[in-house]
């Protein structure tokens, strides 16, 4: 049976016994996005999820810096795995956040699986996206900040301009469950806000050199959210793998058996520990 905890204001769901993965979703979307996942790997991993602050909507709003969130993350990865590294499964904003936090704490993360946001903050992708796909990217995102920033005086107007948004690019989330609340990475990306999103750690000096990596990405988007040349660097790294599936931004809900299946068996093809841990842990 699933059972939670409180950490740090953020409720914890834990579902299953092995091997630590916790799941980090992205924007709009909640702890639900994983149900599917959870359903597959609850036989034989421990698989953690938590609303990102702020996107539990019966809660107050709760924006947070990349330090805050960082802090977040860490606090939750150690109440619930406090001796051994855990697995991250990582979506859209929580690819970001997640990559971040695997930065700072490298020692406890042993390999992480993402689902199509790959290397957004470097030159190689930047150079990457035509003319076209930058206007695409920075028209629906700044929809999105102005959203935010229009929140806490008009709620109303901020909340249709978000569903509306979430309409247009696919989300599967039910609009009663999206809210401009959700909105303040966007403000982060755009506008600064709560401390910018400068300085932290390159994807591709993290994903492949440091740890094993499997990659998610769906063929069907108007753009990528990754380089080519990445893409190809993290498929021969050892321990990494990459796979395309015929869906768009929301592959886990669009294809869930082949997205899946083949998590499972990279997961079940990778230690959860790197080798000298496990040789020392004896």
């Amino acid at each position: 049976m699933p059972t939670s905890l409180n950490v740090q204001g953020l409720e914890v769901f834990i579902e299953g016994s092995g091997p630590t993965v916790v799941m980090l979703h992205g924007w709009p979307d909640s702890p639900a996005v994983w149900d599917e996942t959870v359903a597959a790997l609850r036989d034989s991993h421990r698989c953690v999820r938590f609303a990102l602050p702020g996107y539990d909507l019966s809660q107050p709003s709760r924006p947070v810096s990349v330090n805050e969130m960082c802090t977040l993350i860490a606090a939750v990865v150690d109440a619930v795995s406090p001796s051994e590294p855990v697995t991250l499964l990582l979506h859209d904003w929580g690819c970001f956040f997640g990559y971040e936090y695997a930065a700072r704490h490298l020692q406890r993360v042993v390999r992480v699986a993402s689902a199509d946001i790959g290397d957004t903050n470097t030159g190689a992708y930047l150079q990457s996206l035509t003319t076209k796909e930058k206007l695409m990217i920075a028209g629906y995102q700044l929809w999105l900040a102005v959203a935010w920033k229009l929140g806490p005086a008009l709620p109303g107007l901020a909340n249709r301009m978000t569903r509306f948004m979430a309409r247009q690019i696919g989300c599967r989330t039910p609009p009663g469950q999206i809210g401009w609340q959700m909105n303040y990475p966007y403000a982060m990306q755009w506008f600064g806000s709560f401390g910018g999103l400068r300085g932290v750690e390159r994807v591709d000096r993290l994903l492949g050199p440091k740890l094993p990596t499997l990659f998610f990405f769906g063929k069907r988007k108007p753009f990528m959210f990754h380089s080519a040349r990445w893409l190809a660097q993290l498929a021969t790294a050892p321990g990494c793998e990459v796979k395309g599936l015929d869906a768009g931004h929301w592959m886990m809900k669009q294809k869930p058996a082949e997205f899946n299946a083949t998590l499972r068996a990279w997961l079940d093809k990778h230690p959860s520990r790197p080798p000298t841990e496990a040789v020392n842990a004896k």
